[in-house]
Parts: C-alpha cells; sequence; structure tokens
C-alpha cells in the first residue's frame, strides 16, 4: 500500500525531523516493510513502504540522475517500463528496477506536465532543489489519497489525516460546512474535509508549492 508525508518551510529553516518521524510513524502500517526520510534545507519527506516492485533497490525517497530533485511514492505506475525506455531513448540513466524513479526521470523531461504520462494508480511528492519547489500530484480517478494543509506559507502532507494531524502546527478545528455535506449527502465533496485546515488534492490534479505559494492546476 504505502504512504508518504513531508513538510516543506516558507521560511526555510529546517524541518523538525522528530515531527516528521512523528508524522510518518502514523502511518506505519501502510508500508510496514520499512521508511524512508529526506532532508534538505527546508523540507522534509518521508515514507512508509510495502515492498513489491523492485525489492533491493528501490527504497525511496530515490533521486533524479544528478540528485537534484527527490521523490516519495505511493501507488503503481503499470507503463513504466515503456516509459522508463522511452526515457533512457532520451538519455536518462537509471539506477533501480523501480517505477519510482521512472516518475522522478519523467519530472526532469516533462516538469509538472509528468503526471500526463503515467498509467497506474499513484501519489506522489517531488521536491526539486533546483527551484525550490515542491510538486504533488494524484491519479486520474483518486485510487490513491493525498491531504495537505497550508499553515502560514508552510505545506503539510500526507496519506492520511493521522499523518498531518501529528504535526502540531496542524489545526483541528472542524469544518461544519464539510459536516453539513457528510449529513445531506454521506460525501464529502473535495477539496474539502472534515478538517478546516486540511485539504483533499482532488483526482487528475497536481499541486505546485513555491516560496509559501500554491498553484493547484487539473491536468486531465
Amino acid at each position: 500500500m504505502c504512504g508518504i508525508t513531508g513538510i516543506v518551510r516558507a521560511d526555510g529553516k529546517a524541518v523538525d525531523r522528530e515531527v516528521l518521524v512523528r508524522m510518518n510513524e502514523a502511518i506505519h502500517h501502510r508500508g510496514p516493510d520499512e521508511d524512508g526520510f529526506y532532508f534538505s534545507e527546508g523540507v522534509g519527506l518521508a515514507m512508509r513502504r510495502l515492498s513489491i516492485i523492485d525489492l533491493k533497490t528501490g527504497q525511496q525517497p530515490i533521486p533524479n540522475q544528478d540528485r537534484t530533485a527527490w521523490i516519495v511514492f505511493n501507488g503503481e505506475i503499470y507503463n513504466y517500463q515503456e516509459l522508463r525506455q522511452r526515457l533512457e531513448d532520451l538519455g536518462h540513466e537509471f539506477h533501480t528496477g523501480s517505477d519510482t524513479e521512472a516518475i522522478v526521470h519523467a519530472y526532469d523531461q516533462y516538469g509538472t506536465e509528468c503526471p500526463k504520462y503515467l498509467r497506474g494508480m499513484f501519489a506522489f511528492a517531488i521536491w526539486d532543489e533546483r527551484t525550490k519547489s515542491l510538486f504533488l500530484a494524484r491519479d486520474r480517478v483518486g485510487k490513491k489519497p493525498l491531504l495537505y494543509a497550508e499553515v502560514n506559507g508552510n505545506l503539510v502532507f500526507g496519506s492520511e489525516f493521522t499523518a498531518l494531524l501529528a504535526n502540531p502546527d496542524v489545526s483541528r478545528d472542524v469544518n461544519l460546512e464539510a459536516i453539513h455535506h457528510y449529513l445531506s449527502f454521506i460525501c464529502v465533496p473535495a477539496p474539502l474535509t472534515a478538517y478546516q485546515e486540511i485539504k483533499k488534492l482532488e483526482p487528475g490534479h497536481s499541486l505546485l508549492w513555491r516560496n509559501g505559494e500554491v498553484r493547484i492546476e487539473r491536468y486531465w
């Protein structure tokens, strides 16, 4: 199943390692095989892995060729072998046999258009050291969950509410509009959730965070 979580800070200060570890441990059940972390100036990424593809070298986070972009990923890319071949023909060099690495190379080649080249179920986050930006994307029909919260220009994200709520900066205030929808229709329409500060990234959408600002686009 796997799970991802992370924090980016607009002020560039170091992410609290203990908080991120706690957030990641909150989704331990999604990936009991191993965990992985990436820390850099103003950012921390984490994931829990259920090992399925490339058991030996598929540990995340995984970097691009020159280690300037790092990805955490939940899901499965069905066309990763064809995508990998196309990217290798374009000069990309791969170091693992995982579908995860195909995504970060696709990001290098196609930028924020890369989700259009993916066939599968996915939620992923890519930190780009070159632009100091975080790119999130969710599959076309929302098979894989992805939640986020904007807190004073910072962005906190994760696969489940438990991950975000393990961060003390994320408010637990209830979203009464969402509760109204739930009681009326037995569902909460995206991007709303039961919490005021937490939103769902809608299926078929991507999110780009840079310098404390968020841009959301529909790619499908």
